[in-house]
């Protein structure tokens, strides 16, 4: 299971799968929320440091109302606004695709992602396969 999970390609097919089921919610004008591994979010503006260490390893987000408003994709990566904190401090949250653990509608898991706990991504089997192509004397003029 941990070599399919790490496994670049599967990542791959997990980043289009949650960019389709998004899409699919956000055309539907169905509010959501997401379960994420923080580890990988960038914030815009920066939180203040005493709400960031309040955010857990794994988070949820509820997408709902004006947040939902802003929900995008672009290039694998979710963007949403959110308020943090008691002062509702504004940010930008980047969240890469493949970070997002779970899809949630009404306390019920739509979609479950288990490569979000992966910290590094194995891209050998490309490579094995770029090399099987260079191999090949009739691919040396695509080098």
């Amino acid at each position: 299971m941990q070599k399919i999970i790490e496994n670049y390609e599967y990542k791959e097919i997990v980043e289009r799968q949650i960019d389709e089921i998004v899409n699919f919610l956000l055309d539907k004008n169905q509010e959501f929320s997401i379960v994420v591994n923080t580890k990988n979010l960038t914030f815009s503006p920066i939180l203040p440091s005493e709400i960031m260490e309040n955010i857990l390893e794994f988070s949820l987000f509820t997408l709902s109302n004006y947040t939902f408003t802003t929900v995008r994709i672009e290039e694998n990566n979710l963007y949403f606004e959110a308020g943090f904190g008691s002062e509702n401090f504004g940010s930008l949250v980047k969240v890469p695709l493949y970070s997002i653990l779970q899809i949630v509608i009404d306390d019920s898991i739509l979609y479950l992602n288990p490569s979000a706990t992966v910290e590094k991504f194995s891209e050998g089997n490309i490579e094995k396969s770029k090399n099987v192509f260079k191999s090949n004397p009739n691919n040396k003029r695509f080098e």
